[in-house]
């Protein structure tokens, strides 16, 4: 039973060209700007469009959007099935987009996107008792309006959401989420430690984000938690990869991912290695990075130090425990 409680596209040819120089090589793409997470049923929420409909707006809200609302003081939903979820002070689900941007804030849902999805203003917001206050924010909107922001996200509330504690527009488009209360994506088991999912393993985590090991201190880890490498005898001035063939048995790619779909990732030089061999890899400040086939589960580090030439890698693209 749900309780309730008060804890409250473009890059410019310009940066295209600058990343290619600073990583040396031509192949070089930028990393998708969204990726589909969550529990959206592809059959059943279209995502052509991102926004979830045929129309490409979520729902056919009609009319015009609703004057915005003011959130109020912000309240923590505590879901069954989504976790901490955090909501205005009527109860009502507040959302976030995987289209928007967090670093810097920015909101990409204007028009008839803002109908269906009705942005939180944000003036008279408050943090939820219990919660980071330093998490609340705001963004400017194209139309010089403030909108609320938690965790650098910008909010949202959903038009099909009539009642307090209804959250229809959970994984709709594969995009739009119910947020939690750091600004992060809502997902069960959150509340008070690590998110797993019923096989015991990390949910709800960005597709690379940072896990602190208690041995090599801050690493980087993909979507399930495991932990990323990098192989000293690539290269990433220019970009060259010296793992192939057999190689990408044992150490198998960390395929692309979105800049926005990271948390805590250096973002410059965080751009996909069209390798020679036809695979799409993602890189860190330009470098290779991997996944190893002999960690079985998340917070493994069986990699470290392999033949002397792979190491975990820091947020900023380092190598974690190399020496000298």
């Amino acid at each position: 039973m749900n309780t309730w409680r008060n804890v409250s596209f473009a890059v410019t040819a310009a940066a295209v060209m600058a990343l290619t120089t600073a990583c040396g090589q031509d192949k070089v793409t930028e990393s998708p700007d969204s990726r589909s997470v969550g529990n959206a049923n592809p059959a059943q929420q279209p995502a052509d469009s991102g926004y979830g409909s045929d129309t490409g707006y979520g729902e056919d809200s009609g009319g015009q959007p609703a004057a915005p609302r003011a959130a109020g003081q912000l309240a923590v939903w505590d879901s069954e099935k989504l976790g901490e979820v955090v909501t205005d002070s009527r109860g009502f689900t507040l959302y976030r987009f995987d289209k928007d941007t967090a670093d810097p804030p920015k909101s990409n849902c204007e028009g008839d996107c803002a109908k269906a999805w009705p942005v939180v203003p944000a003036g008279g917001a408050t943090a939820a008792p219990g919660t980071d206050g330093s998490a609340i924010g705001e963004v400017a909107r194209a139309d010089g309006t403030k909108q609320l922001t938690v965790g650098g996200w910008p909010m949202y509330r959903f038009a099909k959401d009539t009642e307090p504690g209804d959250a229809k527009g959970q994984g709709v488009g594969g995009t739009w989420f119910a947020a939690a209360p750091d600004g992060k994506k809502a997902a069960p088991g959150a509340a008070g430690g690590a998110r797993d999912d019923d096989a015991g393993n990390p949910a709800g985590l960005a597709g690379m984000s940072v896990r602190e090991d208690p041995e090599l201190g801050d690493i980087v880890v993909d979507s399930k938690g495991m932990t990323v490498y990098r192989f000293k005898k690539d290269s990433a001035w220019p970009m060259k990869t010296a793992c192939t063939g057999a190689c990408l048995d044992k150490w198998p790619v960390v395929p692309p991912v979105g800049k926005n779909d990271t948390d805590g990732i250096l973002k410059k030089g965080f751009v996909v290695f069209d390798r020679p061999d036809g695979v799409r890899q993602q890189t860190i400040d330009c470098w290779p990075v991997y996944t190893f086939s002999g960690d079985a589960k998340p917070g493994d580090t069986n990699g470290q130090g392999v033949g002397g030439t792979w190491y975990a890698v820091s947020p900023e693209g380092k190598l974690v425990g190399a020496p000298a």
